[in-house]
């Protein structure tokens, strides 16, 4: 999606920031002084500009960590536009963005080769819609008229950004009649930190605020991405509200039956369940269902968006596109529910697992090298807790899953799966956030290992974040290093050795050659939370097996990347050399009914050979939820077919894959482990 705001867009909105900032009660543009970086560690900076313009230090610390947890990624944007500790906006910035539709050419999210959904690039495309950014995401201007501090300066320098970030809430309390200065009372500031939001609801701003306070009475301390100790000290406060219904904002409409969490700022919009042409196949852009009662919901599906919010919305509301569950805003964390979660969306590209998930996305791209807020991360944390508690789904890698965990459905397809959200998504804190932290309670005997690298200090050197082509990746120059920031990815080579060469993945590289650093090959990687089968120890290298062969990562005991793990794995039955891997768990031809067509138990291109071992995942019913017309009148529709044979869920690569129940031996991990 490519959203492209006029050449004077700019203009306009730092003459309206200049405007806003007058009629806010500053009397100009603050002197610049010279950036405190190189003379004051951070939390001196947060201090000294708490004072300057008169903000209470726990005010300002609690809003600039549920906006980036203090963290500056230097000079890189937010999936929203907002820079630095304070997250300034500058949405115009990186309205140029390149950004990919959010279907590629010839991918199916369907993932249903019996009725396979081909969809109009024209469709694909981003909407038209507002081109100019609303004022929430374009504070860096404000930030500047009221500082007199450079835009590009509240960018990239985080001393800057925090001063910028102070002026603004300054003059948001002030707008509002409230008293300020560095030792007012932070409860009389709720509606100026519901207004640093940016939210246009007037529950997203309250959820904002909320989650401000919760934290600065929980307290916090932490090293940033720069290596600067920060601590917010916890103090009980108990926030005047008044100020939140001054801001004017408009009430989010939430009907009863609004699946999410009552403290969640959540919106019914929902996605068109209609016929669009004269066929009974003719509909869009999801199938009617009745989960969990008819089936069980097993997996809930982390999407990036590829895309800004307000496109892909109106893309979900387009009857001849696909659907997903629920839409998360970047700047405030705010929810869109689409789809009812007894109903199953299109979204995944793989029917067996559409059928039997939830699908989430979130307001950002996979590989420009931008970063998640942290109030997307605790809105969709939240939103993911309530499901899983709700469908009884384990809180686990095994079935909370990003859209690159999730198999092709034949061979045909692997190389086209999508790999969102990506290396940068950081799934330790994602699922600390959930209180379901990952953990390291085993030892290497236990047989199993799970990824877990320093978010902040694992930064490999990907590339191509300014190009990404869909498909199996062929980059062409310039393909321009990524910025080098944290990861939830580790890198697998070959043999224990960073000269070796990656190992290679035959979905992405049927010839057998090495995959690469290129930011969408994922062939190469395992994530944080996956737990594998250990392949051998030698010095500060671990091996795993994976996609049927040893791949082994850098993980030192002085700064490990993993944690040992116990539980289950699968090998093939004695007498078999190697064993067929599925991207879906079907039933056999004999469970299909007269009338319905029987789904093929097509197998992948990989093998699992004898002496090898993969965690287990679970154990799952082979299952095929039929629906295929608008109105369920072809034989068999919107019933689960079932048969006799089960599978085996299995990490065998970044993806997950399945393995029939009767070609394989559970067993405890410990049994047989490396020694």
């Amino acid at each position: 999606m490519h959203l492209s705001p006029p050449p004077s867009g700019r203009r306009i909105l730092l003459a309206a920031a200049v405007a806003a900032a007058t009629a806010l009660g500053a009397t100009g543009p603050v002197a610049a002084e010279p950036s405190t970086t190189d003379t004051a560690d951070r939390q001196q900076q947060y201090a000294a500009a708490a004072d300057q313009y008169g903000v209470p230090q726990s005010v300002l610390l609690g809003v600039s960590y549920l906006e980036s947890r203090w963290d500056t990624h230097p000079g890189q944007p937010s999936t929203s536009g907002g820079y630095g500790p304070m997250h300034l906006t500058d949405a115009e910035q990186v309205a140029s963005t390149p950004s990919s539709s959010h279907v590629d050419e010839n991918e199916d999210p369907r993932g249903d080769d019996s009725r396979p959904l081909t969809l109009d690039p024209a469709v694909a495309a981003a909407p038209s819609g507002d081109v100019l950014p609303q004022a929430s995401l374009q504070t860096v201007d404000a930030a500047a008229a009221l500082t007199g501090i450079p835009v590009e300066t509240l960018r990239t320098d985080a001393a800057a950004n925090i001063r910028g970030g102070a002026a603004l809430l300054a003059s948001y309390q002030k707008d509002l009649g409230g008293p300020v200065g560095a030792d007012s009372d932070p409860a009389a500031w709720y509606g100026a930190v519901a207004r640093y939001s940016g939210a246009d609801t007037e529950d997203a701003a309250a959820a904002f605020a909320d989650e401000v306070y919760d934290q600065i009475g929980q307290g916090a301390a932490r090293t940033t991405d720069d290596g600067q100790r920060v601590t917010l000290a916890a103090t009980a406060v108990t926030p005047d509200e008044s100020g939140l219904h001054k801001l004017g904002l408009r009430r989010a409409e939430r009907p009863d039956g609004l699946e999410c969490p009552v403290r969640l700022a959540c919106e019914w919009i929902p996605a068109p369940y209609g016929k669009y042409g004269p066929g009974a196949g003719d509909y869009g852009n999801y199938d009617l269902a009745n989960r969990p009662a008819q089936q069980k919901i097993e997996y809930i599906i982390i999407h990036d968006t590829e895309g800004y919010f307000g496109p892909s919305v109106k893309l979900v509301q387009t009857v001849t596109y696909l659907g997903w569950h629920y839409t998360l805003r970047s700047v405030d964390g705010y929810v869109a529910q689409h789809i009812k979660a007894k109903d199953v969306g299109w979204h995944a590209g793989n029917w067996y697992v559409n059928a039997k998930s939830i699908g989430i996305e979130h307001e950002g791209f996979a590989g420009h090298g931008t970063w998640y807020t942290e109030a997307m991360y605790r809105a969709s944390a939240k939103l993911v807790r309530h499901l899983a508690l709700r469908f009884q789904i384990p809180l686990d890698r095994q079935h909370i899953l990003g859209h690159d965990n999730v198999p092709g459905t034949t061979a045909g397809n692997v190389a086209g799966m999508h790999w969102d959200p990506g290396p940068y998504w950081d799934w330790s804190h994602y699922f600390d956030l959930m209180k379901a932290p990952f953990q390291g309670t085993a030892t290497p005997h236990t047989g199993l290992v799970t990824i877990d690298p320093d978010y902040a200090t694992n930064q490999p050197a990907f590339y191509g974040c300014n190009q990404q082509p869909p498909g199996v990746p062929k980059p062409t120059p310039p393909a321009a290093p990524c910025p080098l920031r944290g990861s939830s990815s580790v890198i697998l080579r070959t043999a224990p050795s960073v000269d070796a060469p990656l190992v290679n993945d035959l979905g992405l590289r049927p010839n057998g050659t090495p995959d690469t650093m290129y930011i969408s090959d994922h062939g190469a990687r395992a994530s944080a939370g996956q737990t594998y089968a250990l392949a051998g120890v030698q010095g500060d290298w671990t091996a795993i097996w994976y996609l049927g062969q040893k791949a082994w990562f850098y993980n030192p005991a002085s700064a490990p990347t993993a944690k040992w793990a116990e539980g289950f794995v699968v090998t093939p039955k004695p007498g078999k050399a190697t064993i067929p891997v599925y991207g879906r768990a079907y039933p056999e031809r004999a469970a299909y009914p007269a009338g319905v067509p029987y789904q093929t138990i097509s197998p992948l291109q990989y093998k699992f050979p004898a002496g090898q071992r993969y965690a287990v995942g679970g154990v799952l019913p082979g299952e095929y939820y039929r629906a295929v017309t608008f109105d369920g009148s072809a034989p068999g529709d919107w019933t689960v077919i079932r048969g006799e044979n089960k599978y085996v869920q299995v990490q065998f690569g970044h993806r997950v894959m399945f393995v029939n129940l009767d070609d394989v031996e559970i067993q405890p991990a410990s049994v047989g482990a490396p020694a």
